[in-house]
């Protein structure tokens, strides 16, 4: 019997907390090596691409293949999303396919704990912290939930070149958080917080990276193409880089690419991958003046460990369809 999970069953199980933790324990298994990580394979149909990002985690049991399309005529033609993701998760011992999950709503939250996860253990730790945040989609969203499971928040500061939307999205939050969230007139005024999140879908700096802060540590979510960057050189140069995978951020980072490009870093300007700091290969942060910077480009263990989390809590709580197929 496979068991089938929609986008409610999956929001219904599925916590930013015990995320953070499936996660993190995903990023230690790949620095120890316990994770099999095959690349992205991608196919280009007539009309869109078809995206197949498969892992395997030994020690966690878990296996699993996500697939996402990517569509632009969707909406017009077929009154559906320009992105679909599924998820697809399998019994390691057997091979069979034992639960088909929508990957949408988990590809949202298991983002968002990548950069908990970073937080955790490259951000400063005092009380009364304040967040930024750039961008208001649901990336945005996750991400500012993340950093308030990690980190004591008495603030949240966030900016949309939409002001509109950042109503909606203080809105949509005030009753959920328990700390203040305001409305940006201008990026540098994001600039005061202690953590900052870009999450946007910007291909140009999204602020002005000598305007940072000593102390800063700041998570890039939102480029993920060699051409696309939310971040200048002068941050990248400024700050100890941590990548979720070092090839990721070399094919795919433009926030990295672009000034190694230039000649203006080395490549050694890449500090560390995320799990070498979580297993202690690589020091996090060092001081409170350091900026520590994690760009995260999304990594299959990621939506992997997540999918078996669901999937264990969805059997516990009983939710979901079984059907033979």
């Amino acid at each position: 019997m496979t068991l089938i999970l929609n986008r409610q069953d999956v929001m219904s199980v599925l916590t930013m907390k015990d995320c953070i933790n499936a996660v993190e324990k995903a990023f230690r298994e790949l620095a120890q090596g316990s994770a099999d990580l095959p690349l992205r394979t991608n196919i280009k149909p007539p009309d869109g691409l078809s995206l197949y990002m498969p892992a395997y985690l030994k020690e966690s049991k878990a296996l699993a293949c996500k697939v996402v399309t990517v569509y632009k005529n969707n909406p017009s033609k077929y009154n559906l999303p320009v992105v679909i993701g599924k998820v697809l998760l399998q019994d390691p011992e057997t091979g069979d396919v034992i639960c088909i999950m929508d990957g949408g709503y988990l590809t949202a939250v298991r983002t968002g704990a990548a950069s908990g996860v970073a937080t955790k253990y490259l951000a400063r730790d005092e009380d009364g912290m304040v967040a930024g945040i750039f961008g208001t989609g649901v990336q945005a969203r996750m991400q500012l939930l993340a950093v308030a499971e990690v980190r004591n928040l008495s603030k949240a500061i966030v900016y949309d070149v939409v002001s509109e939307s950042a109503t909606a999205f203080i809105d949509g939050l005030k009753d959920i958080v328990d700390f203040e969230i305001v409305k940006a007139s201008k990026p540098d005024d994001v600039l005061d917080a202690d953590i900052v999140c870009t999450a946007t879908s910007s291909a140009n700096p999204v602020f002005d990276g000598e305007k940072v802060k000593n102390g800063t540590h700041i998570n890039g979510i939102g480029s993920h193409t060699p051409n696309m960057r939310e971040l200048d050189t002068e941050i990248i140069k400024r700050s100890k880089f941590i990548g979720d995978s070092k090839e990721g951020c070399f094919s795919e980072a433009g926030d990295i690419m672009i000034p190694l490009n230039e000649g203006l870093i080395e490549e050694s300007h890449f500090f560390a991958e995320l799990g070498e700091v979580l297993t202690g290969t690589k020091p996090g942060r060092e001081d409170n003046d350091e900026i520590t910077l994690f760009k995260s480009n999304g990594l299959a263990i990621q939506d992997v460990a997540t999918a078996k989390l669901i999937y264990d809590k969805a059997i516990e709580a009983g939710i979901g369809i079984d059907i033979e197929i």
